[in-house]
Formats: C-alpha cells, structure tokens, sequence
C-alpha cells in the first residue's frame, strides 16, 4: 500500500472511531432518558438494570476516545513523517501532466 492510500485509511479509521463515540454518546443520552422517565413510573426492571448498562457504555466510551486520540495522534504523526501533502500536490500535478 503507498503512503497516500494509508494515509486515507488511517483518516477514514479515525472517522469512523469519531462516528463510534458520537453514537455511544447518544446512546448514553437515550439511556440517562429512560432512566428520567423512570423515576416517575417506578419499574423494577429498568431500576435494576439501567444504571449497569449506563456504566458499561460508559466505559466504552471511554475507551473508544483513548483510541481515538491515540490513533488521531498517531495518523498526524505518520502524515508528517511521510510528508503527505507533498506528496498528494505531487501526485495532483502527475495526473494532470497525464
């Protein structure tokens, strides 16, 4: 694979693991939701239950951000490494030379 193609991956990765927290965050909105309207009506079941899930959402969230940053870090890392916007006005210039 050339350094541009992985490059883009990396990115395309990076906005998945971004898309991944939004959801999990949204997640933990609906859920803290419920748990609101719970109050009100009062089921054992989702007393029981909601605060764990909550917790174990929550903990993946976590860990998805710790991912995240360090694969964010690590994708700007290698674009300056590889000096990949050089190479990207290169490749723009090559084609347009074709």
């Amino acid at each position: 694979m050339d350094k541009i193609r992985k490059f883009e991956l990396m990115e395309k990765i990076v906005h998945e693991l971004e898309d991944l927290k939004n959801s999990q965050q949204a997640i933990i909105q609906k859920l803290g939701k419920i748990e609101v309207d719970n109050i009100d009506l009062g089921d054992k079941r989702l007393e029981k239950d909601l605060p764990d899930m909550h917790q174990r959402i929550s903990d993946n969230l976590d860990n998805i951000a710790s991912i995240l940053e360090d694969f964010a870090a690590q994708t700007t890392t290698y674009s300056s490494q590889n000096h990949i916007e050089e190479l990207k006005a290169q490749e723009a210039i090559d084609k347009l030379s074709e």
